[in-house]
């Protein structure tokens, strides 16, 4: 079951992804650069780590917005109307109405989801497009065509909303635990266009080709999102089949409570990623975080480079 920790490698049932979607990354993609944060960084060797998970937002990839799903200020006169246009949708509705059917959208299904006992829920995005447009489209101001790409649709608002660019050392860093013979893989919330942002982003460091894999673990595929604990739990599970056990994983984050909390429930050990202030997360007087083991995280990372020294595999490949 287990695939070669030579490519980190995508978990999905999803078909290759489809040019014209990188060809829309690219085009919108613009080099961004972290905010600097005054969290000192804690270095340590960690011996028997032999898989490492990371986040994707705001750790592997510096987020615009701070967190998929989030919104740039700026980007809230155009970005709704902007994104149905393109794909021929005619419409009289306001930037301010499709945002807000989005959120209803986003609320209704947060509502479904937690009647049926899901903590934190997650959605899938395409669906929320589905609904939202449907519900405009009852006003009579907006006319749906025969045929939408909902993921296309999705997928330009996302790229409008919440721009990302390479963590500055991801690939260098991803890289050289690769090299190490370290299993790699994701813990993170994100939707269907994730992965394809990873593999235009970042293609050296995934290697030539992105296919199934068990060593990633997507909020939208599960229904729940972080900081619930079913990514994790699923992620331990798999590992121990694989025989790696809860203590020779590391998981890096960039939120206390998203990441390092439920990462350290599971048994993993943890390193916190404080290198970009639009994404860092401390929680400070968050009640949920008087759960978290003592001595977590076990790392406090401002540079992704420096992580490859901080394991005792990585360091004897890089002697």
């Amino acid at each position: 079951m287990c695939q070669s920790p030579a490519v980190l490698r995508i978990r999905s049932n999803r078909l290759p992804m489809d040019t014209k979607f990188s060809e829309m990354i690219r085009r919108h993609s613009r080099p961004l650069a972290p905010l600097a944060t005054d969290v000192a960084p804690h270095h340590a060797v960690l011996p028997g780590i032999r898989c490492v998970l990371f986040d994707v937002y705001g750790t592997l990839l510096i987020s615009g917005s701070g967190e998929v799903g989030t919104l740039l200020p700026e980007a809230a006169e155009t970005a709704f109307v902007e994104s149905v246009t393109l794909l021929g949708i005619e419409t009289e509705i306001t930037e301010s109405e499709g945002r807000e059917a989005l959120t209803a959208a986003i609320e209704a299904s947060h509502t479904e989801s937690r009647g049926r006992g899901v903590e934190y829920p997650e959605v899938d995005i395409v669906a929320i497009w589905q609904s939202a447009l449907a519900s405009l489209a009852e006003t009579g101001r907006l006319h749906l065509p025969e045929a939408i790409d909902y993921q296309r649709l999705a997928l330009e608002y996302e790229l409008r909303t919440n721009p990302t660019w390479p963590m500055p050392g991801a690939a260098e860093c991803l890289g050289q635990l690769r090299a190490a013979g370290l299993s790699l893989g994701l813990i993170s919330n994100a939707q269907f266009f994730t992965p394809m942002l990873l593999e235009t982003l970042l293609p050296t460091a995934f290697g030539d080709e992105i296919a199934r894999d068990d060593r990633n673990y997507f909020s939208y595929q599960q229904g729940e999102a972080k900081p619930g604990s079913s990514l994790f739990e699923l992620a331990r599970g798999d590992l121990e089949q694989d025989g790696i056990a809860p203590h020779e994983v590391l998981y890096v984050g960039n939120d206390m409570l998203n990441d390092v909390l439920p990462a350290a429930a599971v048994g993993f050990r943890t390193a916190l990623f404080a290198g970009d202030r639009r994404s860092l997360r401390m929680r400070e007087g968050d009640s949920r975080m008087t759960a978290l083991r003592p001595g977590a995280p076990d790392l406090v990372l401002v540079e992704l480079e420096s992580l490859p020294t901080c394991m005792e595999a990585a360091r004897r490949e890089l002697e």
